[in-house]
């Protein structure tokens, strides 16, 4: 199971069983979770219709093929480097918004913290979004302001007190059926309309961007907010089972199915399945209505359930340690479980499908430069644990290289010519001037610390 609650390290929970939110704390070795229960849960994070609407989306602007290579670049990146914020998750128990207190300061992990939560209320503000439109088109009687609030209180009510201990056998549930589900969308789609030899050749008519593959990957490094996510689940992990999380887990096979086999599958079926509609953001959830109907329908709310049921989670988490870093507003969970639903359901009421790979893009900046200044400092002592108390109110060396790359980003998001190089030059920048001014500065006193063997 997962859980934001555990027994405090030294407690006497046998007698008093005293509780604490590990929103602001690290997991201790009785609250961490069983190889198999933490790969369903994370392993929700797979089923995104988010993904197969990304691959669809940048292949109709850049090519298939272009789309293709970019997906394939992404997963050896992200395996990379999922590689190493697991393995450090795992050895320290810190979430998102402890592991930015030791990087950048009590200061900065407040800023990061809410960027990660504003981030996963987002993707569950558009996930959510899915849902409600497919429901909408399968029953237009149903306002999508109504399609949306029941949505929302669904997500939310799987969010309430003990229920959330089952997130992992829900998950585990459901990805057999999303598994069938997919498989059995192309199936349909190629009997139903014959294999579409062409699909590969979907994108804009006339000639495509020559460098349409690194554009494409430029957009799929927006989505480091995963490797954030991944971190915050990572901790939960048992350090007897480290190999198997870093590797399998959180590794390369969950990068292939999440990046390539969802997006083939999106760019598959938007070039097989007429919609009667110009390609979009939510081609393939018209795909999948015109399709299958009512089992298209089941097929979108298992997938989005799924992934929702941890967007909300990391969202509502991350929500609850930033008001508890910035504002020492320690507030029932069950306040920000509704909070953070609250929140939802008014973002979505807004147009969050024209804005999709604009907001993904500007998103990217701030936390790729993120993940390349943790990266860093990750790399430079992959074996301490910092001291959470001796954490100063700046650490300047990591707050400089995040703010100095994410200038830089900006700037090139805004320049044409040097757009598709935001998200990668960004990364690469942060980790230098990390490394430069840590050289050059005085050591932060987060780096005195315990060591943990390699």
């Amino acid at each position: 199971m997962i859980t934001t609650e555990a027994t405090v390290p030294g407690s006497n929970s046998d007698n008093d069983n005293e509780i604490s939110d590990l929103s602001t704390l690290p997991v201790p070795p009785n609250a961490r979770m069983s190889k198999g229960a933490l790969t369903m849960a994370w392993w929700s994070m797979c089923s995104q219709i988010f993904m197969l609407i990304i691959g669809a989306t940048l292949a109709s602007h850049y090519g298939a093929r272009n789309a293709l290579i970019g997906m394939a670049i992404a997963v050896v990146v992200f395996s990379a480097i999922s590689y190493v914020f697991s393995r450090y998750a795992i050895r320290t128990g810190f979430s998102v918004a402890l592991l930015s207190r030791t990087v950048f300061g009590r200061a900065g992990a407040v800023i990061a913290t809410l960027i990660f939560a504003a981030t996963n209320i987002y993707y569950g503000v558009f996930e959510s979004s899915v849902v409600a439109l497919a429901l909408n088109q399968l029953v237009p009687k149903i306002p999508f302001a109504v399609a949306a609030l029941i949505v929302v209180i669904y997500s939310v009510v799987l969010m309430f007190g003990k229920i959330q201990q089952w997130f992992d056998k829900l998950n585990g549930i459901l990805l057999p059926f999303y598994i069938i589900g997919l498989i059995g969308t192309l199936v349909m789609a190629t009997s139903h309309y014959g294999y579409n030899a062409h699909w590969l050749d979907l994108g804009p008519k006339g000639e495509f961007p020559k460098s349409g593959w690194w554009d494409c990957f430029a957009y799929y490094m927006g989505a480091c907010a995963l490797f954030m996510a991944a971190t915050d689940f990572a901790r939960f992990g048992r350090e007897e089972d480290m190999e198997y999380h870093s590797k399998f887990n959180f590794g390369f096979p969950f990068w292939l199915m999440t990046i390539v086999v969802n997006g083939a599958a999106g760019i598959y079926l938007v070039a097989t399945i007429p919609t009667g509609a110009q390609i979009s953001e939510i081609s393939v959830v018209f795909a999948l209505l015109a399709l299958m109907g009512i089992w298209g329908f089941v097929f979108i709310w298992i997938t989005q359930t799924r992934i929702n049921s941890a967007s909300y989670f990391l969202g509502i988490v991350n929500t609850h340690a930033f008001f508890a870093q910035a504002f020492r507003l320690n507030l029932p969970r069950l306040f920000w479980v509704i909070a953070v639903g609250v929140i939802v359901y008014l973002l979505m009421l807004s147009d969050i499908f024209s804005h999709l790979l604009l907001a993904l893009a500007y998103q990217g900046v701030f936390i790729v430069a993120w993940v390349g200044v943790v990266l860093s400092q990750v790399l430079m002592h992959p074996t301490a644990v910092p001291d959470l108390s001796k954490a100063p109110l700046v650490n300047y060396p990591a707050t400089l290289a995040w703010l100095a790359a994410t200038v830089v980003g900006l700037v090139l998001m805004n320049m044409p010519e040097l757009k598709g190089w935001s998200a990668p030059l960004t990364f690469v920048c942060a980790i230098i001037v990390h490394r430069v001014l840590s050289a050059i500065m005085r050591p932060s006193d987060t780096l005195q610390s315990t060591r943990l063997p390699t």
